[in-house]
């Protein structure tokens, strides 16, 4: 489902990604992990072309994301071919960035219905199948004030999954979240996984890594140093930077 090659990214001077080299198969959770700075949401954020490569190759289901080859030679995308990828690819970010003046509910239906044409009864109707899922049917009447910071999480992944998506990405989170309220999202995500949602996750979390994840890739200084599966890693990391990452945070 995702296959990066040899994946560089530049801002200026600064090389954030030095030479990612992974792949992803449907229906798996890939989780990544490490320092903050390693490189991991931006990664992340080249999966679906809000940052572009500065060199490599990225592929969501066979496709090369943002770009056209031609000759051996890559061009981006105009901005709505590339908006037309990115329809297929939901994310989920730190910040949940709900519409402030739609409900619950609006929030969820909006882009089903100006996006892919959805019939706005037909949108409600699985609008509200999304909320249940999440645990929020009582909630689509809500605004986004109205609602606590998991809730609103819970939202934004339930907008993210209106789009039906063949790949979840999710960027910290939890991260924004006070404790008390992390297990609600993680709940949801970990339910997502057991359906078959292929997921790319990049979390602090480690007890999600280690039940969720088919693979955990740690992330140091814009490469990946370690992967493999996370009980393994956890329990015997090989790599220097891992060792010291994990007696950090575990």
């Amino acid at each position: 489902m995702v296959k990066a090659e040899l994946v560089c990214k530049d801002f200026g001077a600064l090389k954030v990604l030095k030479g990612i080299t992974l792949e992803v198969q449907q229906g798996e959770v890939l989780v990544l992990v490490g320092p903050s700075g390693s490189g991991k949401s931006t990664f992340l954020r080249c999966i679906n072309h809000l940052e572009t490569v500065s060199a490599g190759r990225l592929y969501v289901d066979g496709k090369l994301v943002g770009y056209t080859e031609r000759g051996g030679k890559l061009h981006e995308m105009k901005p709505g071919d590339v908006a037309k990828q990115r329809r297929e690819v939901g994310m989920v970010f730190q910040h949940f960035n709900l519409f402030p003046h739609r409900t619950a509910l609006g929030n969820i239906v909006e882009a089903p219905i100006k996006v892919k044409g959805v019939n706005k009864k037909e949108a409600i109707a699985r609008g509200k199948d999304l909320l249940e899922q999440v645990g929020l049917a009582e909630k689509a009447n809500a605004y986004p004030a109205q609602l606590s910071g998991g809730q609103q999480q819970r939202v934004a992944i339930a907008r993210a999954l209106a789009m039906d998506p063949k790949l979840m990405l999710f960027d910290e989170p939890t991260s924004a979240l006070d404790p008390e309220l992390v297990g609600e999202v993680l709940g949801v995500m970990k339910t997502l996984a057991s359906e078959g949602m292929t997921m790319v996750v990049v979390t602090h979390e480690m007890g999600f890594a280690r039940e969720v994840a088919d693979e955990v890739a740690f992330m140091d200084a814009g490469v990946v140093v370690e992967r493999g599966n996370p009980r393994e890693i956890m329990a015997n990391p090989q790599h220097e930077r891992t060792k010291l990452f994990l007696s950090k945070v575990m």
